[in-house]
């Protein structure tokens, strides 16, 4: 992909307002769960060229960095990272003006870039097995356990394309767990939800609280980078499907001395587009 890229005409989206208790209650809790501010329309579209770029059709000719591929595990939940470099559809709903007003809102930000994305589809139980679905659990975990090449006000906004009930596997937050800083205790591809909470050391003076992230379509919930969070199986009768778009505000840059993928396109706009500018 070059910066030649022809840019996506993204259409103008509802002005839905940000409460203003939103950016005070983020700042508690670590995460926020917005309402719907995804048109539909683009949520319809996006569906379809998920199972496109699954199956290896990339519109844009750039592949992305998958770690599943056709014939793998079909029970396993799969992850494909930069998938909006591969079709203009998903690149749509990456740099769409929304996600970026919010979050601006949200973090007090003049600028919100996009510098990395996961394409996520998570399969329901009843392909699981035996293993009475475990397959489809995300350990408990804190994103900046695996950005160690960024630094400063770092968090991800997670859209749910599907509708993200009680029984579909959603994101479970520990309220407040922002302010604990990195414990670098927990693992994303953990199964055993309950030896990682034995495992993570809360510190004195808190409390293990989980708030459940159920989302209608087009919604998303922002997360701070030290937030905790985790999901379980999806025991629906439908895959569980979302993307989570990693932001970074001005107040983010590159740690000294790294030059990590994730950093080397920071300042082409085709790769790493700027979602909001005071």
């Amino acid at each position: 992909m070059t910066s030649s890229m022809p840019k996506v005409a993204v259409p103008s989206e509802p002005k839905l307002a940000v409460p203003p208790d939103a950016r005070d209650l983020y700042l508690r809790d670590g995460f926020y769960l917005s309402p719907s501010i995804i048109p539909a329309d683009l949520i319809e579209r996006v569906t379809a060229r998920m199972d496109a770029v699954m199956d290896g059709e990339y519109e844009t000719g750039e592949p992305p960095r998958r770690s599943w591929n056709p014939g793998d595990d079909p029970k396993r939940i799969r992850k494909i990272d930069q998938a909006h470099l591969s079709d203009r559809t998903i690149y749509e709903l990456a740099s769409h003006p929304a996600i970026g007003r919010w979050a601006a809102a949200l973090l007090g930000a003049k600028r919100v870039q996009l510098w990395a994305s996961q394409m996520l589809y998570k399969p329901p139980v009843s392909l699981a097995g035996s293993d009475g679905g475990v397959t489809g659990n995300v350990g408990w975990h804190q994103d900046k356990q695996y950005w160690r090449y960024l630094e400063g006000e770092l968090f991800t906004a997670w859209v749910a394309v599907s509708d993200v009930t009680e029984a579909s596997g959603p994101m479970r937050f520990l309220r407040g767990s922002h302010r604990w800083g990195l414990l670098d205790s927990g693992d994303f591809f953990g199964h055993d939800h309950e030896a990682q909470q034995k495992d993570i050391p809360v510190p004195a003076g808190e409390i293990w609280e989980e708030a459940c992230a159920v989302l209608p379509p087009g919604a998303v919930s922002f997360h701070d980078r030290h937030t905790y969070h985790a999901s379980g199986p999806n025991v629906s009768d439908a895959p569980r499907r979302s993307f989570a778009f990693h932001l970074r505000t001005e107040n983010a840059h590159p740690v000294e001395g790294r030059n990590d993928y994730y950093v080397q396109h920071l300042d082409d706009p085709a790769y790493c587009p700027v979602l909001y500018e005071a």
